[in-house]
């Protein structure tokens, strides 16, 4: 888990140091700063999407696959969310923690970095590489990734940016301690699948740091592993 640890000391390192920087931005410009990360992290989810879902044929044209199940993964992972109230959970734990520490906007920071830090195909296998052979070198890019984005969210969301540290240790560290398990199953369709939605996520994340959009994108959640069911129903079927 030496990767794991590496990257959950680079997200509070970077958000420390964002930390710092909020001090020295005026008010007026806050906002502004705030627009353009929600644009930044828009265009990444949607790279991501792009990335997972077409492919180039040998003749240069675009193939597309998955469109369908990612229509049907953000129905299914929405409903599932919105019943269980994942995101107002959440909201209720994060302004828990405000009263207490009577620091505002702690939820909103602590819930767009978690989803940005946990989503991605670099989350899975870098894990997997770190259980299996002690391979760190997948999370130690992905925690240089990770500084300079919280470090960029808690200039303009705040602390609760660093608090992001807790889910990639207990996500990222499931995986890794249960990477002999998962490895057989995970096959890079299934990861493109499973990268895809997650993307999807992500540009919630962004319009709703861009446009004020509102968008519960905690109860989005489920839609990930939609994927997953997919391909253990699709894996039966062969049997």
């Amino acid at each position: 888990m030496t990767g794991t640890l590496i990257n959950v000391a680079a997200i509070v390192a970077g958000a420390v140091i964002g930390m710092f920087i909020k001090k020295g931005i005026p008010k007026s410009v806050e906002q502004g700063v705030t627009r353009a990360q929600g644009l930044a992290v828009a265009l990444i989810g949607l790279n991501g999407v792009i990335a997972s879902m077409f492919t180039v044929d040998a003749d240069g044209g675009l193939s597309d696959n998955g469109g369908l199940l990612l229509l049907v993964s953000l129905v299914l992972g929405v409903l599932v969310g919105e019943l269980v109230r994942i995101d107002d959970r959440l909201m209720d734990f994060g302004k828990a923690i405000e009263g207490k520490i009577n620091i505002q906007g702690f939820a909103q920071g602590f819930i767009s970095a978690s989803i940005i830090t946990c989503v991605g195909a670099m989350s899975i296998v870098g894990a997997i590489n770190d259980g299996l052979m002690g391979d760190s070198q997948v999370l130690i890019v992905k925690s240089t990734l990770d500084f300079v984005t919280c470090l960029v969210l808690a200039s303009g969301l705040g602390i609760g940016v660093a608090f992001a540290a807790i889910p990639t240790l207990l996500y990222q560290g499931a995986i890794a301690l249960s990477a002999g398990f998962l490895s057989p199953y995970i096959s890079p369709d299934l990861l493109s699948m499973i990268c895809m939605v997650g993307y999807a996520i992500v540009i919630c994340v962004g319009l709703n740091l861009l446009l004020d959009a509102k968008l519960k994108t905690a109860n989005f959640l489920p839609a990930i592993l939609v994927p997953i069911l997919n391909n253990l129903l699709n894996m039966l079927k062969i049997l």
